[in-house]
């Protein structure tokens, strides 16, 4: 894997190691694209040295992941239902539903206990 950059000004593309953050101009390229990539005429191409190794877990990934662990492992307080919740269907209402964790815009929910 490697990220495509292109240095208008130059007349470059400027092929390297993967970004740790997105640019609006950049663009990961896979091994196999990486490999064959070509520039327009007139334009050059600079290869910078990619490690083809096997990424190993740095202390930052380590600490990502314990404060998922953590995160995951707190439990909210449940609130009452409001009435507009409450389910006449009998199904499950919203409210039975206990959220476990919260990332963005997505919830993990834990099932209703019967």
């Amino acid at each position: 894997m490697a990220t495509l950059t292109y240095v208008y000004a130059d007349s470059t593309a400027v092929l390297g190691p993967l970004a740790t953050y997105a640019e609006p101009h950049c663009y990961d390229l896979c091994s196999e694209h990486s490999e064959r990539l070509t520039a327009p005429r007139g334009w050059e191409v600079v290869r910078l040295a990619v490690d083809a190794g096997p990424a190993r877990p740095s202390g930052d990934d380590l600490e990502a992941l314990a404060n998922a662990v953590r995160e995951a492992a707190r439990t909210p307080q449940r609130r009452k239902p409001a009435p507009a919740e409450q389910s006449g269907s009998g199904g499950v209402r919203e409210t039975d539903l206990m959220e476990v964790a919260r990332r963005g815009h997505l919830r993990v929910l834990r099932s209703p206990e019967n």
